[in-house]
């Protein structure tokens, strides 16, 4: 009796296992690149309005990353950490930012798709890491777009002296008996911005450029009523007895690391991906160029400020304004409050612009309810997003004091960078293997039979590709009979404005029509007997070929993990205090080998051929991989291992939140369990 009750109770452990490894699968299942091919070829229904152009990125991306910092930085690094260097600390923070932009750069021409970070480490990565990444990224654009607008208040307050003197509907007020101070400014600000954002993204953008222009003529007037200044003073600044580092090396760095953040803007370029026109071209340039164009400022900016008062003077407040004052120039304080003001308003909208796509992103994925797809008929627009995003930032930046969460801004951002580093290695050595030009192709017959050129139109593109095929392969172009979704023509793809540059539009139409010329293998001169060497046309790779490359995507696999283990390790161990030095020891003993052997590995393997593949064709792509993402992800990581502890748990509460909402919605909710349950027949 005691043995029938037991087995009753009897645990089915192949069971446990196969539902564990069921669940494991949907966290590290990937979408398609090509989102237009999603959820089995079903599309994403209604696009984003594409209005952007280059000028346009380029101030988005001037103006969500150059704001308040810049007028407060200057002053408390100099003072605490660089000194005299501190436009190397800015030239070496700068070139920081170039490896996680150039990482940014090659996914956003490949995949340009809303969502940014999240969507990336979807296609490369997987849904559970998506998911947090994505999660990470709602709250940093929510509490960095309500800490901003508390910041707005002081500076206006310039012009009425003293925020005491604001209109009475926007003054700060205290409520009795629970100490919360409402700021009716801030959210005022944040309301105005959120309608604008509904209007419709080239009216935002224009907006944005307008106050960018202001805030960038503020920082000319800096940099050259700075350098008459130091010519009339001699430069007393660079004349200290420290000299130039006074800090030394380590000040420097560590002022580096600091300024960093002030870089962090550019990535709000790649989230307005699928609004650009032309984004194969537009999204690198408009990356490369907001951030080359902010170093420049900066690097000026500081190099003035330091010349010509001594950092040891510096107000760590007002820097820009006290340095003013100093040299008799107290009128330039209105001009300097003028730029913070409008510098803050860009920021602003650069902090609430990415939210509403990212989750319009996530839910098209199934990962959030349908109601924030949801876009205006008229101003395709994220409407119901927007929306939501400018209640929470309004109510947040009215009625908290989100100083002190501040700092979980910064881990959304460097867990988007990391996860973009390592999203471009996985690209490059063990690509997805990308199951949708399988649903638009045909059959993989080993045989076409020959298609005369009148059937199909060529345009000058193709016939430039056509021109280098042998004359019986131009006039047999074997161009497959393609499906594309919602009905597009074989010009357009779905989605794209067909007013859009003809070289935008048919880049990866070209691809799938018109065979490479490595890629056609003629068996003989035979006209009707074509066969092509692409495995997805003429019925695969030999098992010994295949075997081969399952070999080479494995230890490249292995060489990635030994990368991102070892980073992870050495980071903990040079930068926590609070682990015992032994521990330390094990870490870098173990980190550091594990970093060598992978960067080893993925240095002397060949890429895998099927990048090219992967995403739209053309745009940008990454220089010296695998190095330069290595960089990258290293310089990111040391800065997450070097936040506060407080920090890190409260931001481990928010991702909490965020595990407990995708096991009990996102996970089951998501479209890639539907197009598998539509596969299997349930």
């Amino acid at each position: 009796m005691e043995q029938a009750e037991m087995g009753a109770y009897k645990v089915d452990m192949p069971f446990l296992w196969t539902d564990s490894a069921r669940h494991f699968n949907k966290l590290v299942r990937r979408k398609h690149s090509n989102p237009h091919l999603h959820q089995g070829g079903k599309g994403l229904g209604p696009q984003l309005s594409k209005q952007l152009k280059v000028v346009q990125l380029v101030g988005i991306g001037i103006g969500s990353t150059i704001g308040a910092g810049v007028y407060v930085l200057v002053g408390t690094v100099a003072r605490e950490r660089s000194g005299p260097s501190l436009t190397v600390s800015f030239l070496i923070a700068g070139i920081a930012a170039a490896l996680s932009a150039f990482c940014y750069a090659e996914l956003a021409s490949r995949c340009p798709s809303a969502g940014s970070a999240y969507h990336y480490a979807y296609t490369c990565v997987g849904e559970g890491i998506a998911w947090l990444v994505g999660w990470a990224l709602m709250l940093e654009y929510t509490v960095g777009g309500a800490a901003v607008a508390r910041g707005i208040s002081p500076n206006l307050g310039t012009f009425f002296g003293g925020t005491d003197n604001l209109p009475m509907f926007l003054v700060r007020r205290t409520i009795p008996g629970i100490d919360i101070v409402v700021d009716p400014c801030a959210g005022l600000l944040v309301i105005i911005v959120t309608i604008l954002l509904c209007i419709g993204i080239e009216e935002s953008a224009m907006v944005q450029s307008i106050m960018t222009l202001l805030n960038l003529s503020v920082l000319i007037f800096v940099i050259f009523g700075g350098t008459w200044v130091g010519y009339k003073n001699g430069w007393i600044g660079y004349r200290q007895l420290g000299g130039f580092m006074p800090f030394g090396i380590n000040g420097m760095l560590g002022g580096a690391a600091t300024l960093f953040f002030s870089y962090i803007g550019f990535d709000t370029v790649a989230s307005t991906a699928e609004e650009v026109k032309c984004p194969q071209r537009d999204l690198p340039l408009g990356i490369g160029l907001a951030l080359l164009s902010c170093s420049s400022l900066y690097m000026a900016v500081s190099a003035v400020i330091v010349g010509i008062v001594p950092y040891q003077l510096m107000d760590p407040d007002v820097p820009m304004s006290s340095a003013f004052s100093d040299n008799h120039m107290p009128w330039a304080m209105y001009i300097v409050a003028a730029g913070a003001v409008a510098a803050l308003s860009t920021t602003l909208m650069g902090s609430l612009l990415p939210q509403p796509r990212i989750l319009m992103a996530m839910s098209r994925d199934g990962l959030l309810p349908p109601v924030f797809q949801r876009l205006n008929k008229v101003t395709l627009i994220p409407v119901h997003s927007t929306v939501a995003t400018g209640i929470v930032a309004a109510t947040m930046a009215c009625s908290m004091d989100v100083g002190q969460l501040s700092g979980m801004v910064s881990v959304g951002t460097l867990l988007a960078f990391t996860v973009v580093g390592v999203s471009i290695l996985i690209l490059r050595y063990v690509p997805p293997n990308d199951p949708h030009l399988s649903a638009v192709c045909i059959p993989a017959p080993v045989t076409l039979p020959p298609t005369p050129r009148h059937y199909f139109p060529v345009n000058s593109h193709m016939e430039q590709k056509m021109s280098s095929l042998p004359p019986h392969a131009k006039d047999y172009p074997h161009t497959p009979d393609l499906s594309f979704s919602s009905g597009a023509s074989p010009q357009t793809l779905p989605g794209e404005d067909e007013n859009s540059e003809a070289e935008c539009i048919t880049d990866s139409v070209r691809e799938a029509l018109v065979p490479r010329e490595d890629e056609l293998k003629l068996d003989s001169f035979q006209a009707h007997n074509v066969t092509l060497k692409n495995p997805l046309l003429s019925g695969g790779e030999t098992n010994h070929e295949k075997l081969h490359d399952q070999t080479r995507r494995l230890v490249a696999a292995l060489g990635i993990f030994g990368v991102c283990v070892g980073v992870i390790l050495v980071s903990l161990a040079t930068s926590s205090t609070s682990f015992p030095q032994w521990l330390q020891w094990i870490m870098e003993i173990s980190g550091v080998p594990s970093l060598v052997a992978g960067t080893l590995v993925l240095l002397l393997m060949k890429q895998d051929e099927g990048r090219h593949k992967f995403g739209q064709a053309g745009g940008f792509h990454c220089p010296f991989v695998p190095l330069l993402p290595i960089a990258s992800i290293l310089i990111n990581v040391y800065l997450l291992a070097n936040l506060e502890t407080l920090t890190w748990i409260r931001v481990s509460i928010w991702l909490g939140i965020g595990v407990l909402v995708y096991l009990f919605y996102g996970m089951n909710h998501s479209s890639l369990t539907k197009v598998h349950a539509e596969n299997n027949g349930h």
